[in-house]
């Protein structure tokens, strides 16, 4: 036979499209040739498995070998498809049978000595090989991620000879189907923040109803000690977040370690990052920090000294929770369902209001500097507060309030509440959810009114300020919203009053 047919995977953004490899031996002078539009990677895979077949002792054909990869207007990258085409090669050859190659999907980047190296986008085409009903064949040091996907069957393997071996029945590959144990060192704890009472309060009202916030305050006042310990006081990840969280950061240069399982990412870019950066990009579009912050934080310290053009490709994804990357030759779309954490300081110097009273920036030194963020921008950040430098004689006593363990618990409770009440947390309610379960009293109606006349709120804030208010009052385990409420989530609409 000098025909074989056998399937792989590629990556087309989130999505893993299935890609048939055809691998043909015709008579005439010798070549090697690969077709279906494959990129340099792809196309160096000649050289990859001609010394990998031949260090491994089998006879590398003196044929004319034709490897299409199939559908030919898919754009075909990386090194994934040097395993699947040894594999033909080697079928299409007589060198091992191919009466079993329609049962499996592989992938896998050969050496030249034939073992088989990891590969980026692992758990994403599991996704996809385990609706078709196929086992996958994957690099050993991959196994584990790909087995996270429930009712996967994947075999791991450390070099083509042991793929051969399996096919030809000799000695099976190892089975991964456990799923790996998370392994994740503990979060930060609140208890290490000294003083910032409102902060906190703030922090669990974000935490519990999936906000967005901003802090504004001088160096060292605690602003990214707070941003830091959020992830350690969210709810605990479902089985459905933690793939889809793991699913996008496999598709990173880094990949995903499996040690990270079910924890929140915490993503921190410096603020020289670009607009691709953040949302993603490239000729092969790849997702960015918001999409690698997918059901975790993405935290921007030093806020306005970003590239304002830079942050404002975050106001698309904030409202809805995924981004399109759109290029000349390719589109990729991406989830985005983060939350945005901003640090700032008051002023250029970073001492406005400080009790030391060292600031000297003039009033149109500060507005300038502030204006570096953009009102559309700060509009849709719910909650907005000041983050005061800690008294002195605070720094010298214990931190005192309650553990991040204690925090969760309420979080969690309050969270809970809300997935019984409309199956969504409070910051991604509609127009139409908010009318329906964030209805204040007359109290807090009244205080409504007279906030969006003296503060000029805009109706994206007065919706904003309504989940927050159903947030609170879902802590307090409250199914209506009163007055109170209402004023504490006013209350966090610090630049609404400037």
């Amino acid at each position: 036979m000098s025909l074989a047919v056998l399937y792989s995977r590629s990556l087309a953004g989130m999505d893993a499209p299935l890609v048939t490899v055809e691998a043909h031996l015709a008579n005439g002078l010798p070549s090697f040739t690969i077709v279906g539009l494959p990129e340099a990677e792809v196309k160096e895979a000649k050289d990859r498995v001609r010394a990998a077949l031949q260090n491994a002792r089998f006879e590398f054909p003196a044929r004319r070998i034709t490897v299409n990869l199939a559908p030919a207007d898919l754009p075909k990258e990386s090194g994934r498809f040097d395993l699947p085409i040894a594999l033909g090669i080697l079928a299409a050859s007589g060198q091992i049978p191919a009466d079993r190659l329609g049962e499996y999907e592989f992938a896998g980047e050969l050496a030249l000595t034939g073992d088989l190296r990891p590969i980026r986008g692992t758990l994403a085409m599991m996704c996809g090989t385990n609706r078709d009903h196929r086992a996958f064949v994957v690099p050993h040091e991959n196994a584990p991620e790909a087995a996270l996907v429930d009712g996967a069957q994947v075999y791991a393997a450390r070099t083509l000879l042991e793929v051969c071996a399996h096919l030809a029945g000799r000695a099976a590959l190892t089975l991964c189907s456990d799923k790996p144990a998370a392994q994740h060192q503990p979060y930060p704890d609140l208890l290490d923040v000294k003083g910032q009472t409102q902060a906190k309060r703030a922090l669990e009202i974000a935490a519990a109803g999936g906000h967005s916030l901003i802090m504004i305050g001088p160096p060292g006042s605690g602003k990214t000690m707070l941003a830091t310990r959020l992830p350690g006081i969210l709810p605990p990840m479902t089985q459905a977040e933690a793939l889809a969280s793991a699913a996008v950061q496999s598709l990173g240069s880094a990949g995903f370690d499996v040690r990270n399982w079910r924890r929140r990412p915490f993503r921190a870019p410096h603020h020289t990052a670009s607009g691709v950066a953040l949302v993603g990009g490239g000729s092969n579009p790849r997702p960015g920090e918001i999409s690698m912050a997918m059901h975790g934080v993405l935290f921007l310290d030093e806020l306005p000294e970003f590239g304002r053009k830079v942050l404002e490709v975050l106001r698309e994804p904030l409202e809805s929770g995924r981004i399109s990357v759109a290029r000349a030759a390719r589109q990729a779309e991406f989830p985005a369902q983060f939350q945005l954490v901003a640090a700032m300081n008051p002023c250029a110097c970073g001492y406005l209001g400080h009790y030391s009273g060292k600031c000297r920036c003039t009033p149109d030194q500060v507005a300038r500097y502030r204006s570096k963020i953009s009102g559309p921008l700060l509009d849709r950040i719910d909650l907005q507060i000041e983050v005061p430098a800690v008294a002195q004689q605070d720094l010298a006593r214990n931190a005192g309030g309650a553990s991040s363990d204690t925090v969760r618990v309420h979080v969690a409770a309050a969270h809970d509440s809300q997935l019984e009440r409309q199956g969504k947390p409070n910051s991604q309610l509609t127009t139409r959810e908010i009318d329906l379960h964030c209805v204040p009293d007359e109290a807090g109606a009244t205080l409504l009114k007279q906030a969006i006349s003296r503060l000029g709120l805009s109706a994206r804030a007065y919706h904003r300020v309504l989940k927050v208010a159903r947030t609170i009052a879902d802590l307090n385990g409250d199914s209506a919203i009163a007055g109170g409420q209402v004023a504490e989530a006013i209350q966090y609409r610090r630049f609404d009053r400037h």
